[in-house]
């Protein structure tokens, strides 16, 4: 049997009135403390997010979105929190937020295999 991962992982919601507090999950940050491992996956399904608020502009929410995964991958040019250690970049990502991006509270787990347990959550939390 494989070693068991600890992970924890926080859904990404876009919130476009933070009043109503209603909101579309367009991804999934994803992080192993012990292996090194983060990742950030991203899917802006256009129609939910236009039916919650027409005025919603897609390009602007992908850039910020980018960023989220930017700093995940740990990229040049992504600012200071790019260059942290993959769980305080996670931290960063996961942290409450007042503004349209939002995320869910973490939520821990162990998995066998990272990469097929993110699929697996991205498919049935954001798909």
């Amino acid at each position: 049997m494989q070693e068991l991962n600890k992970y924890e992982y926080a859904v990404l919601r876009y919130v476009p009135r933070v009043e109503r507090e209603e909101f579309v999950n367009v991804g999934l940050a994803m992080m192993c403390k012990r292996r090194r491992w983060i990742k950030v996956r991203i899917l802006l399904c256009e129609e939910k997010i236009l039916a919650m608020q027409k005025e919603s502009d897609l390009d602007a929410l992908g850039r910020q979105l980018q960023s989220f995964i930017d700093i995940a991958e740990g990229k040049r040019g992504a600012g200071p929190v790019a260059e942290y250690p993959v769980e305080e970049r996670f931290r960063w990502i996961s942290a409450v937020k007042s503004s349209v991006i939002q995320t869910s509270r973490p939520h821990p787990g162990l998995c066998e295999d990272l990469e097929t347990t993110f699929s697996h959550l991205f498919e049935e939390l954001v798909l």
